[in-house]
This record gives C-alpha cells, structure tokens and sequence, in this order.
C-alpha cells in the first residue's frame, strides 16, 4: 500500500533578526561603553545601522507562514523606534518579496529612547562637560571608562574636586588628614582610593607619583606623609643615665638621637624581649620579624655591636638575611646547630617554611638553614626562641649580675 502521509518539511532556521535581537545587540555596545566613549571624545555622531538576518527564498518558500508571522513584527509596535530599510528577495517560486535588512537610528535621541537611558545619557553628558572644564586631563579617563564613571557619577564632582587639590595643595609635609575638600574625608579617600589613583596618575606630573608604591599604599605613592614608624627598645644595664627603662620612640627622631649602649640585641619574641636579662652597656629591641627593615635609617647601628637573636626555623634566618642588607655587620646569637640540638625536646613544627635564597648567611648557618629546608632533621622543625632555656640566654650573653 502506497504511503499517502504528507511529506516532512525540512525544519525552519529560527535565527532570523526580530526587534528583541537589535536591541540587544545595542545593549551590549551600551554596556560596553562604547556610545558614552563617543560623547567623552566629543565624535559628531553617525548613524548606527544593525544588519537583519532575514529568511532565505528556501525558507520563505517552506515556511510562508511563519516568514510572515516574522515580518509581521517588523511592522508593530517592537519596531517604531527603528527605522526599517528593505530589500528585494525572491524566486520563481515565490516572486519578489522586500524583506527587512537593516536597522538604523539616525538620531543620538533615538538610540537614548530605544535603551531607556536617556537621563543617563544626560548626567554623564553634563560630567564630561564640567570635567572638561575643570580637569581636562581626566577626560581621557571617561572615554576609556564611561561605565565606571556612571556608576560613580554621584560622588564623580568630590572625586574631580579631590584630584584637583592634590595637584594643588599637597604637599608632602602633610598627611592625607589634611586633604580639606567639602563633602570629602580620609574614609572617603580610602573607599575610592582605586579610582582616585587611576585618576591622579593621569593629571599628576610624573614627579609627583611615586610608581614603586602601589595605589593600595596611597599616602607614599602620592608623596604624603606617611605615619611614623616605632621602634621599642630596653636598656638593659641598670646604671645607664636614661630617665626611662624602656621606651618606644619614632624611629626618625631616634636616628637623630642615638642611645650610648655600645650593644643593641634585636629579639623577636616580645616576652623574651622583656625578659632579656642585664647586660653592661647594652639595649635590646624589639624587631617585629619581617618588620627589620624599620632599622634602616637608625644610621649609627653600623658603628655598634649588633646581635640578632630570632627563632631557629627557616623564617627566622630569613629575617636574619633581611637585617644584613641594612647592616651587613649584625651578628646571631642561639641560631646555631648545637642550640637546637640541646633542645630537641621543644621542637615544634613551622607551619609554612620558605625556601628563599640567602645569600648573607655565614657558613654555619646557610648549612643549618640548608638542612632545615631539606628536612635533614626531620620535617619543618622550629625551635621558637622562647622555648630556649633561660641560662643559655644568659650564658650568651654575659648577662651581668648587676
């Protein structure tokens, strides 16, 4: 018996361009900045036209209804905003047809209704010109970062008006407190500090940036004053004319006024620190671990005896190695093989050792640094000086009875 079922139609292509498509395609160049970058340059505005992809002569001939269902909403209300150009498409099968074959917006106002964003479009219009105005400079940041500056127009006016009294007034005897913008303050420097960066680095001179500090440090890359930094410190020998035992002082003010001890031990460890038994002639610090480099200016340690005291564990040297790039000269005290051997019941475990090359260490102590990266004595073992009996403390150093 003769199959008398209608033949399958071969399936319609559904990618033809309807009204949704075209505007989003033109959302997508909105979000992209790519229309606010054009009003930032200040380019004469063209026409945008977006190509319809439109039923071939096949699919009109298979699929009639459906191309008419499609060509139907190129002639509702989807697409009124959009001027429409046509072009002929046919066969024999079918004769001519116009089809939709490009969408155009011939007016900037037109594309602002299309996408809804016509306040938008305005605010950052009139940014641009007040920007313009006041910190040309900055112009080039809102044509590669039109969204961005949208998405901070409310606080951009304060953003310019802080830039500009940076470029201004800061000088670098003062403190980022001292940035006197209304409706501004150091939180709100701090919250924006990103953007501000972006910013300054556009309208700053270039000796006025210091590009070796990242924005995230942003007094010293914009050459403010930074907080000072401290050093604590104890005089061990309990006949020094000092007025106080223990002090802590700004380390730019101690460079200048240096103490008469002939010794300075640097510890890590603060109840160590405190503890540190009398010695003749002598101070001890506090170093705050990979904070050593705070020492630096203190110019007149190269004229002392300097000994480091930290734990036996792979940072411990590494802070040791650090203290050398000031003042080659320091020393170590109980960071020596037979120092953790003699405590090998206080062993704990480094959480997480380094590996890093150090190329100031003495013979002795790159080997026992060597061994305690390789785990030659068993894995990631610290000795915290703290866990250091106390007589061997005093025997290193000639703790003096007075």
């Amino acid at each position: 018996m003769a199959d008398r079922r209608p033949a399958r139609r071969a399936p319609v292509s559904r990618s033809w361009t309807v009204p949704g498509d075209v505007v989003a395609g033109l959302r997508k160049r909105w979000d992209r900045g790519e229309f606010l970058a054009a009003i930032a340059e200040d380019r004469p505005w063209e026409p945008v036209g977006v190509p319809i992809r439109a039923p071939s002569p096949t699919e009109i001939a298979s699929a009639f209804g459906e191309v008419q269902d499609w060509a139907a909403q190129w002639r509702g209300p989807a697409a009124a905003k959009l001027r429409v150009e046509y072009r002929p498409i046919g066969g024999r099968a079918i004769g001519a047809n116009l089809v939709p074959a490009r969408a155009w917006l011939d007016t900037p106002e037109q594309l602002w209704s299309v996408l809804g964003v016509t306040p938008r479009v305005r605010r950052f219009t009139d940014l641009v010109s007040d920007t313009r105005r006041d910190a040309p400079t900055l112009v080039s940041f809102m044509t590669a970062q039109p969204m961005k500056v949208l998405a901070h127009e409310a606080v951009w006016p304060a953003l310019v008006r802080t830039v500009r009294w940076i470029a201004d007034r800061a000088t670098p005897e003062m403190y980022l407190r001292q940035v006197d913008v209304p409706g501004v303050d150091t939180k709100f420097i701090e919250r924006h500090r990103t953007l501000l960066a972006d910013l300054l680095d556009r309208h700053l001179p270039d000796d006025r940036v210091d590009r070796g500090a990242p924005p995230s440090d942003f007094a010293r890359r914009y050459r403010f004053r930074g907080k000072p930094r401290y050093v604590r410190l104890r005089h061990l020998d309990a006949r020094s004319a000092e007025p106080f035992t223990e002090v802590m002082v700004r380390v730019d003010e101690l460079a200048c006024r240096p103490p008469a001890a002939s010794t300075v031990y640097v510890v890590e460890n603060e109840i160590t620190y405190l503890a540190f038994p009398p010695v003749a002639d002598a101070i001890v610090v506090l170093g705050g671990g990979y904070a050593v480099p705070t020492l630096h200016p203190l110019a007149w340690l190269t004229g002392r005896r300097l000994i480091y005291w930290g734990d036996i564990d792979t940072h411990g040297f590494a802070i040791l190695d650090r203290l050398r790039q000031s003042f080659p000269h320091a020393g170590s005290m109980l960071m020596d093989r037979a120092t953790l051997l003699a405590h090998d019941g206080q062993w704990v475990r480094e959480p997480t050792p380094t590996d890093a090359a150090l190329q100031r260490l003495d013979p002795a102590e790159s080997a026992l640094y060597r061994d305690l990266v390789e785990d030659a004595l068993g894995p990631a073992v610290r000795l915290e000086q703290e866990r250091v009996r106390f007589s061997a403390v005093t025997d290193a150093v000639g703790a003096d009875p007075a």
